[in-house]
């Protein structure tokens, strides 16, 4: 059987080609332009900001790409992007000037071709360093390295904290786009001369500071109202634990409803998308009814489980590979996941017979990419080696991923707590 040619991940980059730039402006037309989100920019702290420098932007939805266009048309960027996304476009990915990485791994080729960007390209360099859609609306652990990265580069950065794209189309349900207009705070939090005068720890921080956002408060702050009926459909994807009786993954949502098969707990999801409890006989912590609020509330309780040693999850999932851009993910066979404070630990027996084991030790896996219903083909776990990209889909347990999600960052900090005592 002929071997399928790999992925060239760290094949030499040659920066935006001119004859794409087109297409690139009228995607920003029609996304963020009068017949998208109609996305209202404002620039702080720009005086004088000229390329090339690393732009830094949070991530919630395809619009995000065209609202960095459109708040410098007449820049030239290099895109550090997902290698999955280069799934059958791979010419059109390198053309405008997407730079390939596997999620949550280590990549000092990545780096240098960061830096090749910015000083022998000229291109400003567009990093999403939360490495994943935004599951909640807010703010995601973007790594503690981005200092240090922008100290190695000796260029300024731009923080994008992009409002109303996560409204617009959330990962829990990206379909159909809801009428949301968009705004844009395009900070230069450090210019090229303090770029050598600053620490990488004050440069961190500045950027940490600029990248909090919180969707749903926004939209209740502005009273934006979203009237669509459905508005709460598959919203329970991450809201999985219900805050009355405690049960997990017994959550169901439609229409504007939330619901616990469990204890029959009931909420509605208003047109500010606040959660308001409808039943007289149960009880709850009405601060939830924030959706972050809730979304951290599990996250606390999934911290607890791994900080006292008691979390474990373990079900038989299917294994995909990513084989190239051409021939995309292809099912390698069936095995089981395990994951506690090890790390995340995937074995079996492929479809061809031969053995299979990939293990993510907990220090080197500090996040998880995860995709609810991948490509209509089940709720998706991504993960990463040096030389290969998996997706695992769990088969028996529903509704895991935010969960696991939750776990394997806490995991990671126990680890890396440990390691530094």
């Amino acid at each position: 059987m002929k071997k399928e040619k790999a992925f060239e991940l760290h094949k030499k980059i040659n920066g935006p080609k001119w004859y794409l730039r087109p297409i690139e402006m009228v995607g920003a037309w029609l996304f963020a332009g009068p017949f998208g989100t109609k996305t209202k920019i404002k620039k702080i702290n720009c005086e004088g900001l000229k390329g090339p420098y690393i732009l830094l932007s949070n991530h919630a939805s395809f619009v995000d790409f065209a609202n960095v266009i459109k708040s410098g048309p007449t820049q030239k960027y290099c895109w550090v992007t997902s290698i999955e996304e280069f799934n059958g476009r791979e010419w059109l990915m390198r053309g405008v000037g997407c730079i390939p990485k596997r999620k949550f791994t280590k990549d000092t080729i990545l780096i240098r071709n960061c830096y090749k960007a910015l000083h022998t390209l000229k291109c400003n360099v567009v990093i999403y360093p939360e490495a994943r859609f935004a599951l909640a609306g807010v703010n995601e652990d973007i790594g503690k390295a981005l200092g240090k990265f922008a100290k190695v580069c000796k260029v300024p950065v731009v923080v994008m904290n992009q409002k109303g794209t996560f409204l617009r189309s959330p990962q829990w349900c990206k379909h159909p786009y809801r009428k949301i207009q968009c705004e844009v705070d395009y900070i230069q939090v450090v210019t090229k001369e303090e770029v050598l005068t600053l620490s990488a720890e004050e440069i961190q921080e500045r950027i940490e500071d600029a990248f909090i956002w919180d969707d749903y408060k926004w939209q209740y702050d502005n009273k934006i109202k979203i009237t669509d009926k459905d508005r709460a459909t598959n919203i329970h994807k991450i809201l999985y634990k219900c805050p009355c009786c405690n049960s997990e993954q017994k959550t169901i949502s439609y229409d504007h409803y939330v619901e616990c098969t469990e204890c029959g707990a009931k909420w509605d999801m208003d047109e500010y998308s606040r959660m308001n409890l409808t039943n007289e006989d149960k009880t709850w912590d009405s601060n939830l009814s924030h959706v972050p609020n809730w979304y951290k509330w599990q996250r606390d309780v999934v911290d607890e489980e791994v900080m006292n040693g008691t979390y474990v999850f373990k079900d038989k999932v299917r294994i995909e590979r990513l084989v190239n851009s051409k021939k995309g993910f292809v099912r390698i066979g069936e095995g089981i996941m395990r994951q506690d404070e090890k790390g995340i630990l995937i074995t079996g027996t492929l479809d061809d017979g031969n053995p299979f084991e990939v293990f993510k030790p907990a220090n080197t896996t500090a996040s998880l990419h995860i995709e609810y219903d991948y490509k209509k083909r089940g709720d998706a776990i991504d993960i990463a080696t040096e030389t290969d990209t998996y997706f695992v889909f769990p088969l028996t347990n529903p509704n895991v991923l935010t969960k696991l999600h939750f776990a394997t960052e806490a995991i990671f900090r126990k680890a890396t707590e440990k390691e530094t005592e």
